[in-house]
């Protein structure tokens, strides 16, 4: 199978490692993994912001640079929702967009659901807090969310749970927003902080060693708050802990 790699703007930009070992990973799985350099933002912000005219263009030039591969893959939840279920309003008809749409896949669930990966060599002995975010449960229905009805599941913990000596903490609220929101931190800075410094209270009750996810954006609010409080947890996003990365310094 041919795999286009998305990298989201604020991970090429910030956290180059978790596209190098999103990268990595997919290649340990034997995929062919292409990686388009004309690629931009998928227009997520502008669009959330209500420039949709100026997020239109992007979606047009998405489309054009991945509608030929097998599948398009993204180290993020929210990215990938905004393909699937934002594109519509920016693409309408086109006749590439339903195709791009089904084959287009966050990580773990590219891991999961197409790559059926059940056994990982690997060892991560520490505690892990996972959070999940919104996009990735809501959207994407990468895990049961506490509003539905149904069988409890979780596609990112299934993957943790393949690891050696990875424990996963027991959250009080494990389907909370951390409060990020893209403009939302910015226009509701107040609230935000509130919402994430209530996260990572909630990881710190259960004594999370490391804290991951499916989106940076998520670990890159909630490692800000936990800095500037001095806390002891390590943020690492999920493509780092599957492909064998270990945290530089982990409090006991």
């Amino acid at each position: 199978m041919s795999v286009g790699l998305f990298i989201p703007c604020y991970i090429d930009q910030f956290y180059p490692d978790v596209g190098i070992a999103t990268l990595e990973l997919l290649e340990q799985f034997g995929v062919k993994v292409d990686f388009p350099e004309g690629q931009t933002c998928c227009g997520q912000p502008m669009t959330n912001a209500g420039c949709v005219d100026d997020a239109r263009p992007l979606a047009h030039r998405f489309l054009h640079l991945f509608k030929a591969y097998d599948y398009v893959v993204a180290p993020s939840a929210s990215c990938v929702a905004m393909v699937r279920h934002h594109y519509e309003s920016h693409l309408g008809n086109h006749p590439d967009y339903e195709s791009l749409k089904v084959k287009t896949y966050e990580l773990c669930e590219f891991l999961v659901e197409v790559l059926k990966v059940e056994t990982l060599d690997l060892s991560f002995p520490y505690r892990v807090g996972l959070h999940e975010s919104c996009h990735g449960l809501r959207e994407l229905r990468m895990g049961q969310s506490s509003e539905l009805v149904g069988t409890a599941f979780s596609k990112s913990r299934q993957l943790l749970e393949l690891i050696d000596g990875l424990e996963i903490t027991t959250l009080k609220r494990p389907d909370e927003c951390c409060g990020f929101g893209g403009t939302f931190a910015v226009n509701q800075e107040a609230v935000s902080c509130m919402m994430g410094l209530d996260r990572v209270a909630d990881h710190e009750q259960a004594d999370t060693q490391v804290l991951t996810a499916t989106d940076m954006s998520c670990l890159m609010h909630l490692d800000g708050l936990i800095r500037r409080q001095k806390k002891p947890i390590h943020v690492m996003h999920i493509a780092q802990i599957l492909a064998g990365r270990k945290p530089a310094e982990v409090t006991a």
